[in-house]
């Protein structure tokens, strides 16, 4: 089959008006439609009005990008930020958007002050103590947070579920128990969230992650610590095949478990596609339409947020530029915030009434 076919057919039917330009959610949502948003990026709100316009005309739900990550709150071990953060939040509430949190516990983007950390004692004081002063602060208006991100090694094996971390190096697994109930504690209301990623590829890591998620939240469950939703953040590989039914298996163990699934950083690596610019977003589209479909088998989402809303800013070129000169095309929006094909995917999950 040639590769157009094989897109158009995985696009389905209504593959063709994914071409033509389409409206932004300017309308209320019904009450049945799934909030779509992005991961923002604080200063481009001010920089470039482009940008902040296409915010508002899409988008239900904001997480950022950085401004709420380590670094930006808590620089030193005496002080903490909150200039961008507050700046985020009072844009997405004068704009009728939700705020979500990311995020508290994470291997990554931790400032150099936290490498002095030396005791099991320190490391529980340091991660309780962030947690009480930032979820305090955000608390009944930030009523998600991803508590604890990417938990999983980057190829869990029996005696190596968890990715090395301060938090890990102290506190071993228990930093996940302690980041939960921590964070309960602060605001009873808040929906917890634990957020991973590469569960919906077909290979040995996928199978992997899938099964060392689902040992680790049947552990949490078993033992009482509170979590209420999984966030799969979907930064899908344009050149790979979805494990569909391995997803659709992994999101229906979850939702069994009682967790809302969220799809929390959507976008599609497409260093290895091939052009035509057409064709190139055709079949990004058609393979973010295969992750949402399989996971809408199993439980409808609460949300779908992207990890970027416009080709002008993406990460994806700092790690997976094209070979061939082309500019990277992973996010429902061109570079000049004209719809492609991928946010008539996401529109049509969202919107569908089941």
């Amino acid at each position: 089959m040639r590769r157009r076919e094989f897109v158009l057919g995985a696009l389905g039917t209504g593959a063709v008006s994914c071409i033509a330009p389409l409206p932004a959610f300017a309308a209320p949502l019904a009450p049945n439609a799934i909030p779509y948003g992005t991961a923002i990026r604080v200063d481009m709100l001010s920089e470039d009005p482009l940008y902040r316009q296409a915010v508002i005309d899409y988008c239900q739900v904001l997480v950022a990008e950085g401004a709420f990550k380590w670094p930006d709150l808590h620089p030193s071990r005496d002080s903490f930020v909150f200039d961008q953060a507050d700046q985020l939040l009072a844009f997405a509430e004068e704009n009728g958007m939700a705020l979500r949190g990311h995020t508290l516990a994470w291997y990554g983007a931790m400032p150099e002050w936290t490498e002095t950390i030396a005791s099991r004692e320190e490391a529980e004081t340091e991660l309780v103590s962030y947690i009480e002063t930032v979820v305090g602060r955000y608390k009944g208006r930030i009523k998600s947070w991803d508590v604890v991100n990417e938990p999983l090694a980057e190829f869990p094996k029996p005696g190596a579920l968890i990715r090395e971390s301060i938090w890990q190096r102290h506190l071993g697994a228990d930093y996940i128990e302690l980041a939960l109930r921590t964070t309960a504690r602060v605001d009873p209301d808040v929906q917890l969230v634990i957020n991973e990623y590469d569960v919906e590829q077909p290979t040995d890591l996928g199978r992997a992650k899938r099964k060392a998620f689902l040992d680790l939240v049947r552990d949490l469950k078993a033992r009482d610590v509170p979590l209420h939703a999984i966030g799969l953040q979907g930064h899908l590989r344009g050149d790979m095949e979805i494990d569909t039914s391995g997803l659709t298996s992994f999101v229906a163990e979850l939702k069994s478990m009682g967790l809302a699934i969220l799809v929390t950083e959507l976008d599609v690596i497409d260093n290895l596609l091939p052009g035509p610019e057409a064709e190139l977003d055709a079949m990004v589209a058609a393979r973010a339409k295969t992750f949402l479909d399989a996971i809408g088998a199993a439980a409808r989402p609460e949300t779908v947020i992207t990890w970027g809303i416009s080709d002008r800013y993406t990460w994806v070129p700092i790690w997976f530029s094209r070979d061939d000169g082309m500019p990277n095309r992973p996010l429902p929006l061109d570079s000049d915030f004209k719809p492609k094909p991928l946010m008539q995917v996401i529109q049509d999950f969202t919107r569908s009434p089941s």
